[in-house]
């Protein structure tokens, strides 16, 4: 007999010990059906509730994960971040737009520059020299042109009751009425129109000398920028060269050089265009008679070509100003021959100039345009042709180009006249091999056009 801690074990505490502890709801009980002490609880691995007793208490106190939180403060400070950095893009796109003209304007002055620098003079003094040249040329451009355009408004002003007469009798023997300069000033004094248009301009002023002090410093940020970039090439292009690898260098250093080349070219096209139309506008102007033709004839000329978008329009009312002066009908002369030769200058002139001086095509260099005023208004189109043209001549040394077959279709002399033949003679053929060939190789024949000088075999006949 085994001891077993002084009791000696019987059949009915061994039966007892080998039945399994039952659970319904929170009691338990053995296997008599008695309930068990709450000590006697199993702690076995197999002694667990059911799956489905205790299921929803614990789906009901599952956790987080934790990894959700992290996501969801990531997401919101991603959100934040493209938020702000928006805002401030908005904000900012004002200057953006200053610091790239004045990339384009440096680059417009830094062949001038850098044959002054290589005679020796420092590039600071050479640029200051060249921007001090540009500013005397413009002001004393625009001194004249003002003088004069205050003169002749003096003289419309005291000339005006002639005007008037003059038109009230063309009126009266045109159209048999019969008005007077005294009813129709005493009508325009009183008309309403006329007093709300005073009070507009008056309350306007300010807003006018407001956009004339911001425009003033958008001038001088464009020239300070152009100044810095111009003076310190070398060293804005060593400071950027010096973050590459060697072979990221010599292609950068490349595009530096070909964005000049166009830009000095397409600067050289413009002045071509503005010597161009100057002298077509003074012809005019000389032939109607219209006083300061040549300072008008240079007016248009530097207005309309440097001034994108609204240039042609201010080019050409000045002109009309003076040459109403003359005689009205002088004006609408004037008027008409800005609008074709403006024309002829888009479509004609402007491309062909533009595609020698730039190498770039003349549809390219119109859309272009087109695109540049679409993203960024006028200064868009007027960086727009430069900024492609550099593009382009960039792009192409990459792209790998292949000698060209010698197919006179490649320059389009095809032989229309022997393809239309080839196709009579299938469709011929066809009527007379009768209805046992397909339809498919009926419209085959009738419609499959060979190349030029070759003709695929006729089927002999059944």
């Amino acid at each position: 007999m085994r001891e077993t801690g002084g009791v000696a074990p019987t059949d009915d505490t061994e039966m007892t010990a080998q039945k399994p502890l039952t659970t319904t709801g929170d009691a338990r009980s053995d296997g008599d059906g008695a309930p068990a002490s709450p000590g006697a609880l199993a702690t076995g691995p197999g002694d667990g509730p059911p799956a489905g007793v205790l299921g929803p208490a614990r789906a009901s106190g599952a956790r987080m994960p934790r990894w959700l939180p992290r996501a969801m403060v990531l997401a919101l400070a991603l959100y934040a971040c493209f938020q702000l950095g928006d805002w401030a893009f908005h904000q900012l796109v004002g200057l953006l737009v200053n610091i790239l003209l004045a990339f384009f304007l440096a680059l417009a002055i830094e062949p001038a520059v850098g044959r002054m620098a290589a005679r020796g003079m420092r590039r600071g003094l050479a640029t200051f020299l060249v921007f001090f040249g540009v500013l005397i040329a413009g002001i004393g451009f625009v001194v004249l042109l003002g003088s004069m355009l205050a003169g002749q408004i003096v003289d419309m002003v005291g000339n005006f009751p002639q005007y008037l007469d003059s038109l009230i009798n063309w009126s009266n023997q045109t159209f048999h009425t019969d008005l007077s300069r005294v009813e129709v000033q005493d009508s325009l004094l009183k008309s309403d129109w006329l007093q709300k248009y005073v009070q507009n301009s008056a309350s306007g002023v300010l807003d006018v000398s407001a956009t004339l002090l911001g425009g003033l410093f958008r001038l001088l940020t464009i020239f300070l920028f152009a100044f810095y970039f111009a003076a310190d090439g070398p060293r804005l292009r060593r400071s950027l060269c010096s973050v590459l690898p060697p072979a990221r260098q010599a292609e950068v250093l490349r595009a530096w050089e070909i964005a000049v080349d166009k830009t000095g070219g397409y600067l050289y096209s413009r002045g071509l265009m503005a010597l161009i139309s100057g002298i077509a506008h003074f012809v005019l102007l000389e032939i109607l008679g219209v006083p300061y033709a040549p300072a008008l004839g240079v007016w248009v000329g530097l207005v309309s070509q440097f001034i994108p978008t609204i240039g042609t329009y201010l080019a050409g009312a000045l002109p009309m100003l003076i040459a109403f002066t003359v005689n009205p009908w002088y004006a609408l002369w004037v008027l008409g021959f800005v609008v074709v030769y403006q024309q002829f200058e888009n479509y004609v002139l402007q491309p062909k100039l533009t595609s020698k001086t730039v190498d770039i095509h003349p549809a390219v260099a119109f859309g272009s345009v087109i695109a540049g005023t679409a993203l960024l208004g006028a200064v868009g189109a007027l960086i727009a042709i430069p900024a492609v043209a550099t593009l382009q001549a960039f792009l192409g040394a990459y792209v790998k180009r292949y000698d060209v077959t010698d197919d006179p279709r490649v320059h389009g002399h095809r032989r229309y006249g022997e393809a239309v033949l080839a196709r009579l003679q299938k469709a011929l053929q066809h009527k007379k091999d009768g209805p046992g060939e397909p339809e498919e190789k009926a419209v085959e024949a009738a419609g499959t056009a060979e190349g030029p000088g070759e003709e695929r075999p006729v089927p002999e006949e059944r």
